[in-house]
């Protein structure tokens, strides 16, 4: 296989693996190669400049992560997104060229079939099907702080408050801790040691 070159690669062209997609549904194809900056603002600029209400991120092989990635990311900015992960697999068609022919021979191509593992995340604004499978409800706002910060001017006021409420128990807790540490010491302690020797006197 030194000979070969790789020439080119091509995955057969599937349907997306969900039912009631809007036709103009925008499909982010994940590459390996992609910078997952620039898939970032332009899913952002299609959620929020023109007011789509679902998009598909798509990836397979290695790219699978980084579509992952994105996937995480888009929910973290936008908050409120029901989610639906399909998993399958894809055929790659790989072209390899012989680079060393023999002589008087023609070029040999070598075509390769590769089964990969593909990634199709659809998210949704609008409430998707629960039954489905691969189905992800929005994660709920109050359970993760970061989005706090980013909601807008009423931080101040919720964050504190929802700081304020976990912090009586720990503190109990230390206390407690520091009781039991101190009982068993007493007994032991300089204090009675002293004392003892004063009795037989």
């Amino acid at each position: 296989m030194e000979n070969f070159r790789k020439v080119r690669t091509s995955e057969e062209e599937s349907p997306l693996p969900f039912p009631d997609l809007p036709p103009d549904v925008v499909e982010m194809k994940v590459k390996e190669g992609s910078k997952i900056r620039n898939l970032m603002n332009f899913a952002m600029a299609q959620m929020e400049l023109k007011g789509s209400r679902q998009i598909v991120f798509s990836g397979c092989g290695r790219a699978v992560t980084k579509t992952i990635t994105c996937v995480e990311i888009m929910k973290r900015k936008l908050g409120g997104l029901h989610q639906v992960t399909k998993v399958r697999y894809k055929t790659l068609l790989e072209v390899w060229e012989n680079q060393d022919p023999l002589p008087g021979s023609p070029a040999q191509n070598l075509t390769v079939h590769k089964n990969v593992p593909s990634i199709c995340i659809l998210l949704s604004r609008d409430p998707l099907d629960p039954n489905q499978t691969g189905y992800q409800p929005p994660e709920p706002r109050h359970a993760l702080g970061t989005q706090l910060g980013e909601t807008g001017e009423d931080t101040s006021s919720s964050s504190t408050k929802g700081l304020k409420r976990p912090l009586p128990p720990p503190r109990e807790e230390l206390l407690t801790k520091k009781l039991q540490v101190q009982v068993p010491d007493s007994p032991r302690g300089s204090g009675t040691t002293d004392r003892q020797p004063d009795h037989h006197h």
